[in-house]
């Protein structure tokens, strides 16, 4: 049986430039097995000096965050790239939307490359440009848009940045949401949530005070996002019917089996994770936030960590004085950042030092123009000048 299409395109076997799901990479790659990619990959980026700046995202596999100048989460290592004017090309070890926003927010003169451009986001992919102009367009005929305004998650495509900053609204990270939402409701009566409603939901309900009736989901695959009219009117936050696939794993039952695993563990998870979650746990707060937690935990404690496996990973050897654990029994890795993978860096290295750039993420002026509108409106709300993810 052949495979149609879609199945292609969600399998990253396919070639689609505008989209999130995953192409191939032209060239070939280095095999994974080559004992000595590690030296091929020091000796390309002694080359190219300081010519190059590596960014490499916390999820990111150790093999890569080894030869990553800067770690962080997607919109700091953005803000880091365009720090850097005299970096002539930017690598973004990340995915797809990350490496946008890093071209939105660098020069002209500066080239970012995706090592694998099939390293997409499931999350971002539930927010396409057309759902969400439907969903505009069900509020305008109700009447609602005037009123309503839209706040997208860092984690969605500069298509829906852009989208945002058309339409007066701006843009979140996991650390600024509470901000972002104020801010928004200073200025209408309700938000259009994108892409992940988990993080609208706890963020509304955990520190905004909102409670859950206040919250309904739009779910673009049904006629009107499966709500009614009364319901978009009655509402305060409409979400999107969108999750990450990593954090939205996590259980209430993870929760009470660590708990019963481990006495006297504290829960850490990121507000991506659902609201029976994050309800359950101990402390709730972005990656930057489960980093600092665990560097300031006094030795011995314990710990499980609702997020990416990379992260508490490389946090459990960062601190052997800690117990340090997942919070699944299973093992779950976001699938898509691990495509950035060594053979892909070296393969993109490589290609640069020949005078060949790979992979090149182009926004076109327009979507940038507005996607940049709705960044700087978040940048300019307070304590936002450098915000984490």
């Amino acid at each position: 049986m052949t495979p149609s299409p879609l199945a292609l395109l969600l399998l990253g076997r396919d070639r689609d430039l505008s989209s999130e799901r995953g192409v191939d990479c032209p060239g070939d790659l280095p095999a994974p097995s080559d004992p000595g990619l590690a030296e091929r990959a020091r000796r390309a980026r002694a080359a190219l000096g300081d010519r190059a700046f590596v960014l490499g995202h916390h999820y990111q596999r150790d093999e890569v965050i080894e030869f990553a100048d800067v770690t962080g989460d997607s919109f700091k290592l953005a803000q880091q790239a365009a720090a850097r004017p005299e970096a002539e090309f930017v690598l973004f070890c990340g995915v797809h939307f990350m490496a946008e926003s890093a071209d939105i927010l660098t020069s002209a003169e500066q080239q970012v490359v995706l090592p694998d451009l099939a390293a997409g986001c499931s999350m971002a992919d539930m927010a396409a440009l057309g759902q969400v102009e439907d969903a505009w367009e069900v509020l305008r005929e109700a009447g609602l848009a005037a009123s309503t305004v839209p706040v997208a998650y860092m984690n969605s495509s500069a298509a829906i940045k852009a989208f945002t900053g058309r339409n007066g609204g701006t843009i979140c990270t996991s650390s600024n949401a509470d901000r972002s939402l104020r801010w928004a409701f200073e200025r209408g009566e309700r938000v259009l949530f994108l892409p992940d409603q988990h993080l609208g939901r706890n963020t509304a309900v955990l520190q905004l005070g909102l409670s859950l009736e206040d919250c309904v989901v739009y779910n673009p695959h049904k006629p009107g996002g499966g709500v009614t009219l009364e319901q978009l009117r009655a509402a305060k936050m409409i979400l999107w019917r969108g999750h990450c696939s990593v954090h939205g794993r996590f259980s209430r039952d993870n929760v009470d089996d660590v708990r019963a695993r481990i006495p006297g563990v504290n829960v850490l998870v990121h507000p991506e994770c659902r609201h029976d979650v994050v309800t359950a746990a101990d402390s709730v707060g972005s990656t930057e936030h489960i980093i600092r937690t665990l560097e300031q935990a006094p030795a011995g404690s314990a710990w499980a960590v609702g997020t990416e496996l990379n992260l508490v990973s490389r946090l459990a050897k960062a601190h052997p004085d800690k117990q340090v654990v997942f919070l699944d029994k299973t093992v779950c890795y976001c699938s898509t950042m691990n495509r950035i993978d060594l053979p892909h860096l070296v393969w993109a290295l490589e290609s640069l030092v020949a005078g060949r750039v790979v992979n090149r993420i182009v926004v076109d002026g327009d979507t940038a123009h507005w996607a940049k509108v709705a960044l700087e409106r978040m940048l300019a709300l307070p304590g936002s000048g450098t915000t984490r993810g």
